[in-house]
C-alpha cells in the first residue's frame, strides 16, 4: 500500500530486498535513483524521516535547486562508499517513499532478512555502480552513484517557485523561524546577484600565486581552529582558489570556531567530472565534525537538505594545543568542537 506523503519526523522501516528490488529497473535505480548497495544494510531497520526531498543542489551541473520525487532523507544517514573504492564524500543518502513502510512504535517488527533476497537486491544494485568510458583514445574508470544520477532523477525547480519555499514549512522541513530567516535572506539577495551586485567570488584571495604551507599532518579527533577570513583570503588567488580548491560563502561563518577533524580526505567521487574518481597522492584536505553546507547561504540553493561535508585545506587551520581547547571549549558551546 502506497505511503501517505512522508514529513519530518514520521517512524519509518525500510522495506525488505525482495520488496524494494521489485521496484528496481535492470540498471538499479526507480525514477533514475539509484539503489546503492551501501543502503542494503539498512533494510528492516526503522528510522525517522529527517526532511522531504522538496529543494535539492544540483552539484552535477549547478542548474540551482532540483526536486526529486516521492524522496526523503533518513535521520543522518550517509553512504559510506564501500561499494564505490572507498569513496570519502560521505554524501546523505536519499530514500525513495517506495522503499519504506510508514509504522509506528506498536506496529509488528517485520519478519529478518531474508539472505538469497539480499544477495538479488545487492547483485542488482552493484551491476551499473562502475562503468568504463574511453578518453582520448583510453579507457577510463567511472562511478555512478545518487550524486551523479541526480540531474536525471529530479526535476528542475524554478527559482522564484513560491509554493516550493513555502513547502518548506509546511511540510514540517524547517521550523518557521528558519523559514523566515532564510526566505528574507533569498528575496534580498537573489534580484542583486540578477542585477550584478552580488560577488561572484565569495572570498577574493590577496595572494597572486598561493605558496605552499607546512603539511599539519592532521589526523581524525584532533582539535583545529579556523583561521580568519582574512588570514584565509592570503591563501587564495584573486578568483578565490587555493591550488585549484575554492573556499565559498557556506563556509565563512565557521572563521575563528573550533572543530574536531572527521577525516583526511584521500579520494573521493568528482560528480561535476561525469563519476571521476579524484584521488590525492599527498593530502592536505580533512572534513570537520559537524561543519556542512547549510542551504542557508548559498545562492540559487536555498534550504537544500544535503547537508555536503565541506574540505578544509590545512592551511586555512590551526591545531590547537590541548590548553587551549579548554579555554576554547568554555567559551563555545559544545557543538561548535564538534561532540
Amino acid at each position: 500500500m502506497a505511503n501517505d506523503e512522508l514529513r519530518r519526523g514520521d517512524l519509518v522501516e525500510v522495506r525488505a530486498p525482495a520488496e524494494i528490488l521489485a521496484t528496481l529497473d535492470e540498471r538499479g535505480a526507480l525514477e533514475e535513483l539509484p539503489f546503492m548497495p551501501e543502503m542494503a544494510v539498512f533494510c528492516g531497520r526503522r528510522l525517522v524521516v529527517d526532511r522531504r526531498a522538496e529543494r535539492v543542489c544540483d552539484t552535477v551541473n549547478y542548474s540551482g535547486t532540483r526536486r526529486p520525487p516521492r524522496t526523503v532523507l533518513l535521520g543522518d544517514l550517509r553512504c559510506d562508499g564501500s561499494a564505490h573504492a572507498g569513496c570519502q564524500a560521505e554524501c546523505r543518502i536519499l530514500w525513495k517513499e517506495a522503499w519504506l513502510r510508514k509504522v509506528t512504535p506498536e506496529t509488528p517488527p517485520s519478519p529478518p532478512v531474508v539472505a538469497p533476497d539480499l544477495r538479488a537486491l545487492l547483485d542488482r544494485a552493484a551491476r551499473h555502480v562502475k562503468y568504463s568510458v574511453e578518453v582520448d583514445g583510453r579507457p577510463q574508470e567511472r562511478w555512478r552513484c545518487q550524486a551523479t544520477e541526480l540531474p536525471r532523477a529530479s526535476d528542475h525547480v524554478k527559482l522564484w517557485d513560491a509554493r516550493s519555499y513555502v513547502k518548506e514549512y509546511t511540510s514540517g522541513n524547517v521550523p518557521l523561524g528558519r523559514f523566515l530567516r532564510v526566505s528574507a535572506r533569498a528575496s534580498v539577495q537573489e534580484p542583486m546577484r540578477k542585477l550584478g551586485l552580488m560577488p561572484v567570488v565569495d572570498l577574493p584571495g590577496t595572494a597572486a600565486r598561493p605558496s605552499p604551507d607546512p603539511p599539519l599532518g592532521l589526523q581524525p579527533g584532533e582539535l583545529v581552529q579556523v583561521k580568519s577570513k582574512e588570514e584565509i583570503a592570503a591563501t587564495l588567488t584573486p578568483e578565490g582558489r587555493h591550488r585549484g580548491m575554492w573556499f565559498d560563502r557556506e563556509m565563512l561563518p565557521f572563521c575563528g570556531r573550533t572543530f574536531r577533524v572527521r577525516q583526511r580526505i584521500h579520494r573521493f567521487i568528482d560528480e561535476r567530472a561525469g563519476g571521476r574518481m579524484i584521488e590525492f597522492k599527498q593530502s592536505d584536505c580533512v572534513t570537520l565534525e559537524g561543519v556542512v553546507c547549510s542551504g542557508e547561504r548559498s545562492l540559487r540553493r536555498w534550504f537544500c537538505p544535503r547537508e555536503i561535508y565541506s574540505y578544509w585545506r590545512e592551511c586555512w587551520l590551526r591545531r590547537v594545543e590541548p590548553a587551549v581547547a579548554g579555554k576554547a571549549a568554555s567559551r563555545e558551546p559544545a557543538e561548535a568542537v564538534g561532540r
